[in-house]
């Protein structure tokens, strides 16, 4: 649900005030200006020359100025820097997007903060009074964490989405979630920009952009951070700092401990600061969401964990009874246990969709425990050569989403291709969570392709083991024809 939008007081009329804020300005004979009290102090405010909230709120007064008066000056550049028009910002309430919240108003626009909570640890409340503070003039706050796990995260589980052999794409799922509401709010304000605090060099810009454009092909987007004029002016993380002081914005982030972080329910990143060296190790203070292995308990947590259509429904713990059924509890419960264990820990460099390579440290609890079981549980109950395709169905998936391309039509239809794929996927897959890593125990499924009998060494069953002759010599024929045709070839160049 959306929180309902907060506005302002900051010049927020009394009162009385809205109907002198209608009062209009003229010119006089002899060419001076006639204007309000309240325009000319709401005129100041904005451009950043008047902060006497009670002087911006007097209902009554007009003042006599002069054409190369300051104060008309400054109330011109202000009214004149309003026309601009209203903008969206993915606001997170990190340096950047209260940066650029600020320099989106320095442009002219008029700032609405939308503020997804997609799980990550966050003062949702000091955000929006922080957003609020910083001239905004309206804030949303949604939880779409639900509908991230629902709709982004089950999906990539049934794929077994994973980018270049490692990456289960966390920051990638939650883009496309957090545009969708970014997209919404642009469309409910009637506001032809949306803005974001993605870098010019990174994967985040695309999958921003895609994704609005692809929800709202008229929409606008700026992009401070491939703006010239943004960009010069703040070269590095420094300036960037050196601006949050300067205009009062309080931030998380020291010259000390410099690196990026991106959380969701998903995962949390880090890069950037001396995290960009990929031969420097992580410092130990880095993790937040699980803890290191060597001081995780010494007793492991044994879990059940049914899938049905290859997504988790239900998960028991064994050694308590504890159960959770419901997408985000039982996500939440997961994320929790594989954290208190050490489990979903990842360094790597990757090949960014913009062609640079980058070093990144993911921790992905519940998304790495869900991806070895649902592994398990589709190999037990996948037809072999389904599968196969299946699997090649899956490297693409992950690429698009990792790309940005989760609207497309092309990723559409290969969640189509996939969801049909995972009908058969159903059972139970039991494993130990222990000193950062799972094990196996055991599975098992009313639908399983699996049959004991069949395979066993000690039964015969339906299976003749004199077939698997002529098996074997069908299949051998194609390898003595091969090396019959290469023995001619090397025969003739020793010659």
């Amino acid at each position: 649900m959306l929180q309902a939008p907060d506005q302002s007081t900051e010049g927020s009329p009394t009162p009385g005030v809205r109907d002198a804020a209608k009062a209009p300005s003229h010119c006089c004979p002899d060419g001076h200006w006639e204007l309000s009290l309240w325009q000319l102090c709401r005129g100041l405010g904005r451009a950043g020359l008047c902060q006497n909230k009670a002087l911006s709120s007097a209902t009554a007064g007009r003042l006599r100025l002069s054409p190369g008066s300051p104060a008309l000056q400054g109330t011109c550049r202000a009214t004149m820097a309003q026309s601009k028009g209203t903008v969206v910002l993915a606001y997170s309430g990190g340096l950047d997007t209260s940066c650029i919240l600020v320099w989106l108003k320095e442009q002219g626009y008029d700032v609405v903060a939308y503020l997804a909570n997609i799980g990550q640890k966050e003062d949702f409340e000091a955000a929006r009074k922080k957003a609020l503070a910083l001239g905004a003039k309206k804030v949303y706050i949604e939880d779409v964490s639900r509908e991230f796990v629902e709709k982004f995260i089950w999906p990539a589980v049934q794929a077994n989405a994973l980018y270049e052999d490692r990456y289960l794409l966390g920051t990638a799922l939650a883009r496309p979630c957090i545009a969708r509401g970014l997209v919404a709010i642009a469309q409910q304000e009637g506001a032809q920009y949306v803005a974001h605090g993605a870098t010019g060099k990174g994967n985040d810009q695309v999958r921003f952009e895609l994704s609005c454009y692809s929800l709202c092909p008229k929409i606008k987007v700026v992009a401070p951070w491939r703006l010239p004029e943004f960009y010069q002016r703040f070269p590095g993380r420094r300036e960037l700092m050196d601006y949050a002081k300067k205009h009062g914005i309080p931030v998380p982030v020291t010259p000390q401990t410099p690196w990026s972080m991106d959380e969701n329910l998903m995962h949390i990143s880090y890069e950037a600061g001396i995290l960009e060296n990929p031969k420097n190790q992580a410092p130990p203070g880095l993790y937040t969401k699980t803890c290191d292995p060597a001081n995780s308990p010494d007793t492991p947590d044994v879990l059940e964990i049914q899938f049905e259509r290859g997504v988790p429904v239900k998960v028991t713990n064994t050694g308590d009874g504890a159960t959770r059924s419901s997408a985000l509890e039982l996500f939440v419960y997961l994320n929790d246990i594989a954290g208190k264990h050490g489990v979903g820990r990842i360094d790597i460099v990757e090949n960014r969709f913009v062609g640079m390579k980058s070093r990144g440290i993911y921790e992905t609890p519940a998304g790495t425990i869900l991806y070895h079981a649902h592994l398990d549980i589709e190999a037990f109950t996948m037809d072999r050569e389904v599968r196969k395709i299946k699997q090649g169905l899956s490297l693409k998936f992950s690429e698009l989403v990792y790309n940005g391309f989760w609207h497309s039509p092309e990723c559409e239809f290969l969640r189509e291709c996939i969801g049909r794929s995972q009908e058969p996927v159903v059972g139970t897959v039991r494993l130990s969570v222990f000193k950062g890593q799972l094990y196996i125990l055991g599975r098992e499924s009313p639908g399983s392709l699996y049959n004991q009998e069949l395979v066993s060494m000690n039964v015969q069953g339906d299976y003749e083991p004199a077939d698997a002759t002529g098996f074997i010599n069908i299949n051998s024929l194609r390898l003595k024809e091969y090396h019959r045709l290469r023995s001619k070839v090397t025969v003739k160049q020793d010659e």
